[in-house]
């Protein structure tokens, strides 16, 4: 121990000092004090080490060690001022080496050394070994992990820095940072401020964070995050190396895809694009703030922010947050708008290469041009608030200005499209693509992301000239223009519509408009039935109702009934209150799923219109999708995606397929429902309360994902909206939460109380028959609350699952659906704090209270004029009509 460097936590490094026999009269005075010295300092070494001999429980309370020095599974290392902590960890009964802040509970895992390497004995210790490597040895001495780095002098030490890193240095190195090898250097599946993702010229190393296989296995999962170096660089997310989502390059300010990093007050975002590195990283305005990136195992980027006064992560930012943010989703050429209900839209010039797919919202055969391009005369169409389109094989010039970049563009035959590569000081830089453009994102001016995209087309899709501008779809070269252009397209627009309601009165009298209106405390879309047309209506906050174009394609009806084979019984899926469920396979090979009102369901038709204005809005990979609707005489029809494994409860409640759902695919069908749920929440473009979510409205894809179905109870809330109040109560007997079934309250809580009844479900396999069980038994609420009193909650889990399955999941899934089911609506979680529980196990969770309707029978009764309780249908309505009393 003589001469190891000693740190005591809070308090700065110190070394004790050695004498130096060379300057006997510098400091040391004479030789009867350099005696003492000695003796003093071999007596503190001694104590120290009898100390931690005795009492090696305790931390060591230092940030550093030596050749000379283990830290075993009972000690610690603690960075200089108390911020990060380094340490053994235990996870499904494997140890770890790991890094977590210091002074936050429950402990955040930020590194992890031999995450797919555990050492499976009760004991291990992290050493520097005779390489002079950092090393972690199991309990037979074995190394199981290894910095691994060729060392050029003779002693070296480990030391945890304040900002996080851990650092492999020579002992007595005069440069603090020439660092031998650095955890920032080997990141797992966070990223810390200052921390670099990205390539490193001298080491050759593309630093990337890599998800962790489930929030209890740290081991190397399916997602990473990684800097694609060629062409312009961004960043791209992978599955099992299939890209699914990426930021969009660098544009000076910020990725041009994540419009977010403007809003970023408290962060500085940094992208280095130079010969030594490509690197992004990013640092806290204010160093008391702690934020972190992580890759989540479930395939989501996550920015979380610490709360002090909450003693919370609160999840700043994610992505991919909508269906624009999927790669590829509009094909070649298309360009994703998430504001337009078609969602893909070709731009001018370009038209959809596939019409029926396109039509059915399936943009992923792109767009083709309508014009053959002639290089001498081709113009340029400028988009505006663009996500550039895929840039690895783009050209990239940093020296020309955007005119030179457009000159080039124009002589160069097999160019497509240019734009600045930098937006700041009025742009700068060029870069061109040569190659079909794809994965292109509009946003909308009041975002005020994205930036200006030039992409060439042949001069007769162009308004005036081969240089004049253009959008998606309009445009002129000028204002002057422009305006003149627009004055008189609306002047002939107006010309031609009072012609055509002159003759349409000439030839027959109009129908009459029968509007359909909702109660006085339901604030949702009426609707105008107009020649057997169904048409949403929007009352804004003036007064005026106006006409909403959906873009919803309509289905012929012999169509339909020559792709069910005459609505066969051999084609029904299921059959609700509505009616049935038929399988269509449509001429074009498209197999679709068609949901045939019935022409007695008093109820039926308010599903339809409310299914038809809301579903047709949303978009995202956790809702069903419809795809078209039929209106026909007395016939109604909605035609959806096909789902394949049909509904959750076909599977979650047959004793013979429950065991088709192991623990990871439940667990992952949580975790989405709980996505489409905080979409329709919170951010989809109303805020919507499903009121009927159950398993047999989860749908599952052939990939059992899950996907929220059945919005004909659904309800748009306004942005300042937070309850509203009905005297029909609708929805299935067992997942509705107390204050709806008694009192009519209906909010984004009474969601969360059914999907909690939904977690118990999916955990258990057990169905949650209503409100109570006769002679006072426990509903599956009450069974749930018993045993997680008792200690017993993983007697919970459904006994097909087997024995794959992760305990710390189980318990944290139980946990969470006994909050979301509490009795008071006020003490259940919102779906963000839900996503945010799911996602990571080192939240700490509140502990629940009673749940609703647990007991026995409550002090109401409530009559049920549904015909069943439950269906099977792939895309099926179950309405239960309830009046509370």
């Amino acid at each position: 121990m003589m001469g190891a460097k000693i740190t005591l936590t809070g308090t700065k490094s110190t070394k004790i000092p050695k004498p130096r026999f060379n300057e006997p009269n510098k400091d040391w005075g004479n030789q009867n004090s350099l005696s003492k010295m000695k003796n003093l300092h071999c007596r503190a070494t001694i104590t120290f080490s009898l100390f931690f001999f005795f009492f090696p429980f305790l931390s060591l309370a230092i940030d550093t060690i030596t050749p000379t020095e283990s830290l075993t599974i009972n000690q610690t290392l603690v960075s200089n001022g108390k911020v990060f902590e380094l340490g053994f960890f235990n996870t499904s009964n494997n140890l770890y080496i790991g890094i977590w802040y210091k002074q936050i509970e429950p402990r955040t895992i930020v590194w992890v050394a031999n995450r797919d390497n555990p050492i499976t004995s009760s004991s291990g210790k992290l050493t520097i070994g005779d390489d002079r490597n950092i090393v972690v040895l199991n309990e037979a001495e074995t190394a199981v992990w290894s910095s691994n780095q060729s060392v050029p002098v003779v002693n070296t030490v480990a030391q945890l820095l304040d900002n996080g890193n851990f650092v492999l240095r020579g002992e007595n190195d005069d440069d603090p940072e020439n660092y031998i090898w650095q955890s920032f250097d080997n990141p797992t599946d966070t990223l810390l401020p200052e921390m670099k993702l990205g390539w490193n010229a001298d080491t050759g190393v593309n630093r990337f964070l890599q998800s962790w296989k489930t929030n209890s296995d740290p081991g190397s999962g399916d997602f990473t995050f990684k800097m694609d170096t060629d062409g312009f660089p961004e960043v791209i997310l992978s599955k099992k190396g299939t890209e699914t989502y990426r930021s969009g390059p660098w544009n000076g300010r910020r990725f041009s895809g994540v419009p977010e990093m403007k809003s970023a007050v408290v962060i500085n975002f940094k992208f280095e694009y130079n010969s030594d590195e490509i690197t992004y990283s990013f640092e806290m305005l204010n160093s008391s703030i702690y934020s972190r990136l992580i890759m989540s195992s479930s395939g989501q980027l996550q920015r979380f922010t610490w709360v002090e006064s909450s003693k919370t992560w609160s999840e700043y930012w994610f992505a991919p947050r909508d269906q624009c943010d999927y790669y590829q989703q509009c094909g070649p050429f298309g360009v994703c708008d998430a504001n337009s209900p078609q969602v893909c839209k070709c731009m001018k010039g370009f038209e959809p290469k596939n019409k029926q797919a396109w039509d059915l919202r399936d943009g992923s055969d792109g767009c083709i041009r309508t014009s053959d391009l002639d290089c001498g005369s081709d113009g340029f169409l400028p988009l505006k608030n663009m996500k550039l389109p895929e840039s690895s094989k783009a050209i990239v010039n940093q020296t020309i200005n955007l005119s030179e970049c457009r000159e080039i563009c124009k002589r160069n035959c097999n160019c497509t499209a240019y734009a600045n590569t930098d937006i700041t000081d009025g742009g700068s830089g060029c870069v061109i693509w040569e190659l079909n453009l794809v994965d292109m994102r509009q946003y909308a001016d009041s975002e005020g992301s994205g930036q200006d995209l030039y992409v060439r087309v042949a001069a007769s899709d162009l308004d005036q000239s081969p240089t004049s501008s253009s959008t998606i779809g309009n445009g002129s070269s000028n204002n002057v223009v422009k305006i003149v252009a627009i004055t008189c397209s609306i002047s002939a627009v107006l010309i031609i519509l009072l012609i055509l309601f002159y003759l349409r009165r000439k030839m027959r009298p109009l129908k009459k408009s029968k509007t359909i209106r909702k109660g006085p405390h339901e604030r949702s879309q009426d609707f105008l039935m107009n020649d057997g047309i169904i048409v949403p209506s929007r009352k804004d906050y003036s007064g005026e109702t106006t006409n909403e174009d959906l873009e919803l394609p309509l289905f012929d009806f012999t169509t339909l009934v020559v792709a069910t084979n005459n609505f066969s019984n051999a084609n029904k899926l299921g059959q609700g209150g509505f009616g049935c469920v038929y399988k269509g396979v449509l001429t074009e090979g498209e197999v679709v799923a068609v949901k045939r009102l019935s022409r007695t369901s008093g109820q039926g038709i308010e599903e339809l219109k409310n299914e038809v204005r809301l579903i047709a809005k949303l978009q995202h990979r956790n809702l069903v999708r419809l795809l078209g609707c039929c209106i026909e005489v007395e016939e109604k029809l909605l035609i959806y995606e096909y789902m394949e494994n049909k509904s959750l409860n076909t599977f979650l409640f047959n004793i013979e397929k429950s065991a088709q759902l192991n623990w990871q695919m439940r667990f992952n069908i949580v975790c989405g429902i709980a996505r489409g749920l905080l979409y329709l929440h919170q951010d989809s473009r109303f805020r919507i309360i499903h009121r009927d979510l159950k398993a047999s409205n989860i749908l599952l894809d052939k990939e059992m994902n899950p996907k929220i179905s059945d919005f004909g109870m659904a309800r748009i809330f306004g942005s300042d909206q937070t309850e509203a109040e009905t005297k029909k109560v609708v929805g299935t007997h067992g997942y509705m939460a107390p204050e709806y079934a008694m009192d009519g309250l209906f909010s984004i809580k009474s969601d969360v109380f059914s999907f909690g009844v939904l977690v118990l479900e999916i955990v258990s396999g057990q169905k949650n028959r209503g409100f109570y069980y006769a002679s006072n038994q426990l509903n599956l609420l009450g069974h749930t609350w018993k045993l997680w009193k008792e200690g017993k909650a993983l007697e919970l889990l459904d006994e097909s699952i087997g024995a794959e399955f992760s305990n710390d999941e189980v318990l944290r899934c139980i946990q969470i659906g006994l909050l979301c089911v509490q009795e008071q609506a006020e003490d259940r979680p919102t779906m963000s704090k839900v996503m945010l529980m799911l996602s990571s196990d080192t939240i700490q969770l509140p502990q629940p209270k009673y749940p609703g309707f647990s007991l026995g029978k409550r002090h109401f009764e409530i009559e049920s004029s549904s015909k069943q309780d439950e269906s099977m249908s792939i895309n099926e309505v179950t309405v239960t009509i309830l009046d509370g009393r």
